[in-house]
């Protein structure tokens, strides 16, 4: 790379990873010599950002957090309102809100001074979200350290909690962080069961990097094994893709929607609901399909998908209007037996 001020830009965008980097690897990464990633780092100290330098054969260069602000054109007030706003918007998990947040999130908060730091947690307690779905929270921290870990390629332990409950503890190689709509899941090589693994965030607990780097395993491409903690060992698969190629988002994403396939049965909806077809599409999650006017002011949703049960009897019912569901026929019941309940507890007791 011979463009300095791209090449600059390039090796700042790497430092504010929270990882401790060799300048072999920079050298690498950037297609340099190591002499002129140690000029580019005096450039850098030149503009005032704190890269601090360590000696030894495992030595390295990363951007010292809690110093001070390096010149990112952002004053205090507006640093602590974007760390507050990724905060909220990765911690309750809404829709929209995808990986690119959390790694922004994991590199602001890695230089904010520890004053600005004490101001983001402060008002992130005293915040209290209104959120729709099955309530499942996420402290941001947790998708900060994951985030990190994948992104430095160091290995993570954490505690996991499975589906029934059942408590493990996890050593993990962590590929990428997934957003699904109301939930985030961690796609990761798990060690112990020498397999790929999913891995819902939300029961994830007391994650930490260890510290020992990995390299890159190749994400099966043409199967999926179910997610952590199912019961279902998993499979592999022959074929395979290198690490970044074909973007290895695209890649997570795919596969974590096969793994939830291959242990979620499909729900093959046939609702009807008693408004225009723009109206109810603007209250459903886009996934969940397209409405189409029934031509009587109503509209009918014929469409598919993987999520449970009660999510979705919550969502339809959430579309504020009357509606009808015809099928599948275990919707049916559900939503027969929720309206029983909702009416007994109307009534006083």
């Amino acid at each position: 790379m011979t463009d300095t001020p791209a090449r600059l830009l390039k090796l700042l965008s790497l430092l504010q990873t929270p990882r401790e980097w060799p300048g072999g690897e920079l050298a690498e990464r950037l297609d340099v010599s190591p002499r002129t990633i140690r000029r580019d780092i005096d450039r850098l100290r030149d503009l005032g950002y704190p890269v601090e330098a360590s000696r030894g054969s495992v030595g390295g260069y990363r951007l010292v957090a809690g110093t001070a602000m390096p010149p990112l054109l952002l004053d205090d007030e507006e640093a602590v309102a974007i760390a507050v706003g990724l905060r909220a918007g990765a911690g309750h998990a809404i829709e929209g809100v995808d990986e690119a947040s959390v790694r922004a999130l994991a590199k602001l908060e890695q230089v904010l001074p520890s004053r600005l730091r004490h101001r983001v947690s402060a008002l992130q307690n005293a915040t209290v979200a209104l959120t729709r779905g099955d309530g499942s929270t996420i402290d941001p921290r947790t998708l900060t350290t994951l985030a990190s870990a994948a992104t430095g390629r160091e290995r993570l332990r954490f505690a996991y909690r499975s589906g029934d409950g059942t408590r493990t503890k996890r050593q993990v190689e962590p590929y990428r962080l997934v957003s699904a709509g109301q939930r985030w899941y961690l796609v990761a090589y798990d060690l112990g069961r020498e397999d790929w693994r999913t891995f819902r965030v939300d029961r994830v607990g007391e994650p930490y990097a260890t510290g020992a780097r990995f390299t890159p395993r190749p994400l099966p491409v043409d199967d999926a094994p179910g997610p952590a903690g199912s019961g279902g060992d998993g499979t592999r698969s022959d074929g395979a893709r290198p690490d970044g190629a074909g973007g290895g988002g695209d890649d997570a994403a795919t596969f974590l929607t096969r793994s939830m396939r291959r242990m979620q049965p499909e729900l093959r909806l046939d609702v009807w609901f008693g408004a225009p077809a723009e109206f109810v599409a603007a209250r459903l999650p886009a996934h969940l399909g397209t409405p189409e006017p029934d031509g009587e002011g109503g509209c009918r949703l014929r469409s598919s998908c993987t999520d449970s049960l009660e999510w979705v009897a919550l969502r339809l019912a959430l579309v504020d209007c009357e509606f009808s569901a015809q099928g599948p026929p275990h919707l049916v019941e559900y939503l027969e037996n929720l309206g029983s309940r909702l009416t007994r507890a109307s009534r006083p007791r």
